[in-house]
């Protein structure tokens, strides 16, 4: 997939009579997470060679960081982070808020290359 068509361009939304349902992946390797974003904090600068991510804000307004863009994601807005670029996220607001993560790829935590952390964190740990 290029830079410009991604995988949020595919998402698949069907109606049901009980509402709809939005599926972001069918039988691939991913792993899901949600992060909670405390206030006041943000995750490192980094980045990823062998996954790309989405986010989607939950619950309040989250900074988000894609290479040089750099933005307020309001709830329920999709973030795409392509392999090898810098990203960030960060919770300015008052009280904490969570994101889904949809990392498509091999997942390993070793695979965090960090160019700037608040807490002295090295490139690929696993903490």
């Amino acid at each position: 997939m290029s830079a410009t068509t991604h995988r949020l361009d595919s998402i698949f939304i069907e109606d049901r009579p009980w509402g709809r349902f939005e599926q972001f992946v069918s039988n691939e390797q991913v792993s899901v997470k949600v992060l909670t974003v405390t206030a006041g904090q943000r995750l490192s600068l980094q980045r990823h060679q062998l996954r790309d991510e989405m986010w989607q804000v939950l619950d309040a307004p989250l900074d988000v960081q894609v290479d040089e863009r750099r933005w307020s994601a309001g709830v329920g807005e999709r973030v795409w982070i392509p392999r090898g670029a810098t990203h960030r996220l960060g919770n300015s607001g008052a009280a904490a808020a969570r994101v889904l993560e949809v990392a498509f790829g091999h997942f390993d935590e070793a695979d965090i290359e960090r160019f700037d952390d608040d807490y002295n964190r090295e490139s690929h740990t696993t903490a």
